[in-house]
């Protein structure tokens, strides 16, 4: 084995894809703070009972552990910002009214999500604290769709859920409850005939439970599947209420392409109201997820209404048209003074200026030299090549 070789799972990021990466973070954190978005940076590993807060045990398999050689305790090396910066709002800033945080970090997977995706993502996001109600995820929403254009991502897709549809189900029927993470685990493997084995083979199980959980792998497309569910589940308080707000979602977005899956459970025990996840053409999977999480702040001692977003910067960039070499001004190597000052104007005004050094005038491959710095008539001109 080469000591050249990387894990499975890892890559090296080339310098026009880096550059591209490190101008989006940028562009986006800009959009952010125009949002009125405050940057924070957690910790790359912290313990893994606050790591972990609230967060189910999905992130507990993704999480990277180690013993901490100071404290002897057990660490976890981040594989998801959002529960860290749910820490800072609940415990740190600790503030009475709307927070928004915005954040940007590389994160760690013990093993990837599917057979194409990296074990190391570059995760920026945005979440906002202390509103519950839909005008927050409204906003998430629209910064989530602001910032995929910015990327030059078109012809995205928004996919809609709500948790609290099956909430309600399996809360209404005693009989469901036992056999709920069961009924949880075949609805996200979208496997329909384990689930009707399932719930007919449940004793006790109510007529209209029964016909609910069957018919919710098939209530997925447009926004007409609203209507439809309204027709095909029970009347419960819980249903209606979580259907008007994805229907309440949906009318403030008039010119969004939207579609819903009312089966879609991924983050059923994180998520406590409206998940969403964007699509885009030249991704093999979601390019953003997000959505309502009110219940995790209680692990840290103080209930916080919070919605927010997250990608992957490598993966948003991997499908992307492939980077190009950035354009520069070629300048020879030498002492003169006046060359010195030429090249420093040239810089401080932002343009990229290579200076090649001595022996090397034909190894310039990592930059498109368009124009070149020349003594002509005594001055230092840039002149086109």
């Amino acid at each position: 084995m080469g000591n050249w070789l990387l894990p499975e799972g890892f890559a090296d990021v080339l310098p026009a894809e880096a550059r591209r990466i490190e101008e989006l973070r940028r562009e986006l954190l800009d959009l952010y703070r125009t949002y009125g978005f405050e940057l924070v940076a957690p910790p790359l590993a912290e313990y893994i009972d606050s790591l972990l807060s609230g967060t189910g045990s999905d992130l507990n398999l993704r999480t990277c552990k180690l013993v901490d050689q100071l404290s002897g305790r057990t660490l976890g090396v981040r594989a998801d910002m959002t529960p860290q910066v749910t820490r800072i709002d609940a415990h740190l800033l600790n503030r009475a009214g709307v927070t928004r945080l915005c954040y940007c970090g590389n994160v760690l997977h013990a093993r990837p999500a599917d057979l194409l995706s990296s074990r190391e993502l570059l995760q920026i996001g945005a979440e906002i604290y202390g509103h519950a109600g839909f005008e927050a995820d409204l906003e998430i929403i629209r910064l989530v769709l602001e910032s995929v254009e910015i990327a030059g991502v078109r012809e995205a897709r928004l996919d809609l859920c709500h948790p609290g549809v099956l909430q309600a189900v399996l809360d209404a029927d005693p009989a469901a409850a036992p056999q709920a993470d069961a009924i949880i685990s075949l609805l996200r493997e979208k496997d329909v005939p384990g689930l009707a084995e399932l719930v007919h083979g449940l004793a006790g199980l109510r007529g209209d439970t029964l016909r609910a959980l069957l018919a919710l792998p098939g209530l997925y497309g447009g926004p007409d599947v609203l209507a439809h569910a309204r027709e095909e589940l029970p009347s419960l308080p819980g249903v209606s209420a979580a259907l008007d707000g994805l229907q309440s979602l949906i009318d403030a977005l008039p010119h969004v392409a939207i579609s819903v899956d009312l089966a879609d459970v991924g983050g059923y025990v994180y998520h406590s109201g409206v998940t969403f996840a964007l699509y885009a053409e030249g991704w093999h999977d979601a390019l953003v997820r997000g959505g309502r999480y009110d219940n995790v702040s209680r692990a840290f001692g103080r209930a916080r209404p919070a919605t927010g977003f997250s990608l992957d910067l490598r993966k948003l960039a991997a499908g992307l048209p492939p980077a190009e070499r950035a354009r520069a001004v070629r300048a020879p190597w030498g002492h003169d003074p006046a060359l010195t000052e030429a090249v420093r104007s040239l810089r401080r005004s932002g343009e990229i200026v290579v200076q090649v050094l001595p022996g090397h005038e034909h190894d310039q491959d990592e930059f498109i030299c368009d124009r070149e710095l020349a003594l002509q008539n005594g001055a230092w001109t840039v002149k086109a090549l």
